[in-house]
């Protein structure tokens, strides 16, 4: 049994579904208990959008980079069994010969979801990492909502008038909508037309995205979706019969994490589907007794609208040719937005 992960919010079995069908052009591996992957990172990944359209046409080069963490985890996983001057060590001993960037990825920056200890861990190898010549840089804003209330009118209550009065109009579509509730493991992710149909609503909103980091595989969401000890839950969303979107999110530590989402264009926009699924993740946590749901980091626009609270992370980054970690170092707030 290998030793407990800090900051692990998510089921086990999810990590390790990463770790055997990693994104495309990713190869995965772990060091020291930690789950880590590498790539050929495209530095613009992680520029904010203004600068990055200004930037698409100068050539930019993809170094290979190893990031300790995961694309499916919240935050960096790290051996609980591992003390962070070690890990730091190994890392760099190991790594740096391979890879022109490494970076740990998502240390949290507090408490809140992970609790004192894993949080006690983070902050400590960011000290060290600090210490041995990481740069560290701020990360994007974790969307998450504590189910403090009693009802989703009491909710909508804490909201604006004006706002209240906008998500009730846009909450008059879930009259049109069928919701069903499919768990993990159930018969139907056995039928790979039907796993064909979701993972092409996953690739239309990967499509539409402006960041394109991490492809997940139609043999990753396969291996999820039918894993029925997973706590899986996909909420599917019909209109008159047709599948136009569904979330899938996981039950664990007491919370709802909203994973992967997939729409059909436009029907998915005319019923004000982002906001619909928003407000049903929040009523199956409220009646699972559930104490958080977590929104994750896309869209941080939105779901401030829609009342989420935020939580950052820090990226520890080591840039191994030391001409260009002096030559980024100004530039260093450009690549403050995250991974995702």
């Amino acid at each position: 049994m290998p030793p407990p992960l800090h900051n692990l919010i998510e089921p086990a079995g999810l990590i390790r579904h990463f770790q055997s069908f990693p994104p495309q052009d990713f190869s995965s591996f772990s060091l020291d208990g930690a789950p880590a992957f590498s790539t050929r990172f495209d530095l613009l990944t992680t520029m904010e959008p203004a600068a990055r359209r200004t930037l698409k046409w100068v050539p930019i080069p993809r170094p290979d980079t190893c990031f300790i963490g995961t694309t499916v985890s919240e935050y960096a996983l790290l051996s609980g069994s591992t003390p962070p001057e070690t890990l730091v060590n190994d890392l760099m001993g190991s790594m740096l010969p391979r890879f022109s960037f490494l970076i740990i990825k998502d240390l949290p920056t507090e408490a809140t979801l992970v609790g004192e200890e894993a949080f006690a861990y983070s902050q400590a190898l960011a000290e060290v990492c600090r210490q041995r010549g990481f740069v560290l840089l701020e990360g994007q804003e974790l969307a998450y909502v504590p189910i403090d209330f009693t009802s989703v009118d009491e909710f909508l209550s804490r909201r604006s008038r004006t706002r209240r009065k906008n998500l009730r109009r846009k909450l008059k579509s879930v009259s049109r909508l069928t919701i069903e509730t499919i768990l993990t493991g159930d018969a139907r992710f056995q039928d790979e037309g039907f796993l064909a149909e979701l993972y092409a609503l996953y690739m239309n909103v990967y499509l539409q995205s402006e960041i394109h980091f991490d492809l997940m595989t139609a043999p990753f969401f396969r291996a999820v979706l039918q894993d029925a000890a997973i706590n899986g839950l996909l909420f599917a969303y019909r209109l008159d019969g047709e599948l136009i979107g569904y979330n899938l999110c996981f039950r664990e530590n007491g919370m709802l994490l909203d994973k992967y989402v997939g729409f059909v264009y436009p029907q998915a926009r005319e019923t004000n589907l982002y906001a619909v699924s928003w407000f049903h993740n929040l009523e199956h946590a409220l009646a699972n007794g559930l104490r958080c749901y977590v929104a994750g980091w896309t869209d941080p626009e939105v779901k401030r609208e829609l009342g989420a609270c935020f939580t950052h992370t820090r990226h520890a980054v080591y840039v191994r040719n030391p001409i260009l970690r002096a030559l980024l170092m100004p530039f260093r707030r450009l690549f403050e937005t995250g991974y995702r």
